[in-house]
């Protein structure tokens, strides 16, 4: 038998030590999803930075807008995050793609190999540059992103791209850097029903 590895490599901080918004925002997540995904535990240790970082990703994931759905933002992080390496985000992302695509499959097929994956075409072009974006930003050019405007992107979905490929790639490299396990239960999210 096999125990659970570890959180984190760095402090993981009780909740009950934790400054009071940070304790109030972690028991909302903990309540809404009935655990707490192991980065907010991993990144508490640093309360500043944790909320900074929560704020950014709330600011980027949480809306909906002409040209990026809520799911097709999921679905960036799963392609960006499976190029980098990321299992973590990869699996956490990967059951958001589940649930707010409402598609079992598509997470996988994104993660495994994204060319192959049945995107319809505007997001197909935003995850091409998004994880052109992620892996060498160097040969992102500026047609690559008008492109995005030619799909029906607006140019604040444009920035949403970049800046949703560079947040993750911060988590990607945090994550790693900390040795953070998915949790359990983002591997069944969206693929069994919750109880």
């Amino acid at each position: 038998m096999t125990s659970e590895p570890p959180i984190s490599r760095f402090p993981v901080v009780p909740l009950a030590d934790l400054p009071p918004d940070l304790q109030e925002r972690f028991t909302e997540v903990a309540d809404k999803s009935g655990f707490l995904p192991n980065v907010f535990a991993a990144l508490a240790w640093r309360p500043d930075e944790a909320r900074a970082f929560f704020a950014l990703h709330d600011a980027l994931m949480d809306k909906d807008t002409p040209g990026l759905t809520q799911a097709d933002r999921e679905v960036l992080v799963v392609a960006t995050s499976a190029a980098n390496g990321c299992l973590y985000c990869v699996v956490a992302h990967g059951a958001l793609v589940r649930i707010r695509a409402r598609d079992r499959y598509l997470a996988d097929q994104v993660a495994v190999d994204w060319r192959k994956a049945p995107l319809p075409a505007r997001l197909r072009a935003v995850v091409e540059v998004g994880v052109r974006l992620a892996v060498d930003p160097v040969t992102v050019t500026a047609e690559q992103q008008d492109a995005l405007v030619g799909q029906g992107l607006t140019q604040d979905d444009v920035w949403d791209v970049g800046a949703i490929v560079a947040l993750f790639a911060l988590s990607n490299r945090l994550v790693h850097w900390a040795a953070v396990p998915p949790n359990q239960e983002f591997f069944l999210l969206g693929r069994v029903p919750r109880h």
